[in-house]
């Protein structure tokens, strides 16, 4: 059984870890020179972990989903906002499960 106690140590452990791995990230950069070549791959590596998350999860998924994701890319492409992909993908999915349950 989880206590009160637990949770608050569990949650101030992860607090602790995410600090200090993004301090460390922070501090190994540092030591690096910022090329052109690491410039670019550091803008890509955010958007590969979104779809490393998100395709395996739409290919496992229903199909109100995949009408949630096929809308939210279509939005990013044709606006190049990703606010904008996220607001509509997540009002497709809204509404495709109001609709079919």
């Amino acid at each position: 059984m989880v206590t009160e106690t637990s949770a608050v140590a569990g949650v101030l452990v992860m607090v602790l870890v995410t600090f200090v791995t993004r301090v460390a990230g922070v501090w190994v950069m540092s030591h690096f020179p910022i090329t052109p070549r690491l410039e670019a791959f550091l803008k890509a590596m955010g958007s590969s972990v979104l779809i490393a998350i998100i395709v395996p999860a739409t290919v496992s998924g229903a199909p109100r989903l995949w009408l949630a994701v096929g809308a939210a890319v279509l939005v990013m492409a044709t606006t190049r906002s990703a606010l904008a992909a996220m607001i509509v993908g997540t009002a497709a999915a809204g509404l495709a499960r109001s609709i079919g349950g």
